[in-house]
């Protein structure tokens, strides 16, 4: 049975991927009318990408996936649980702060130097929350680093 357990991760990430992309549909219409970007579209542009890679493990699954054991499972677990938290972090923390952190850990589970890891963290933070705030006028929560 090669391919039996992509498939199976497959199909639980296209059942993920179509409940993350209706709620996301499930936003209340703004006062004032529909407007073009929404607060919907990064979460269902999200969904698409998740049913797209869900389909592909299901059609074209890997002939000799094993699933991780040792290490590799626990460094699997680990990325897993920084997501977790990042999650929960995000609204008390900000944006920027939860997302330095977790990008950050994961970059150095990864391999790369801890001071690298988190400035890299730190770069990508502000860029997206200056585009998604500024450019698009989607505001991520600013948490502890709001301004009164």
């Amino acid at each position: 049975m090669t391919g039996f357990g992509d498939r199976i991760l497959g199909l639980g990430l296209l059942v993920l991927a179509v409940a993350y992309g209706w709620a996301a549909q499930q936003w209340p219409e703004p006062f004032g009318g529909a407007e073009g970007v929404g607060p919907e579209t990064f979460p269902t542009i999200l969904s698409v990408v998740l049913v797209a890679g869900s389909l592909y493990l299901m059609i074209k699954p890997d002939p000799d996936a094993r699933w991780p054991l040792g290490k590799s499972a626990l460094e699997l677990l680990v990325s897993v649980l920084v997501l977790v938290v990042y999650a929960l972090l995000l609204e008390p923390l900000g944006f920027v702060i939860a997302t330095t952190l977790a990008v950050g850990t994961l970059s150095w589970r990864m391999g790369a130097a801890p001071k690298r890891a988190f400035l890299t963290g730190l770069g990508s933070a502000v860029v997206v929350f200056v585009l998604f705030n500024y450019g698009l006028s989607l505001s991520l929560p600013a948490g502890l680093l709001e301004v009164h």
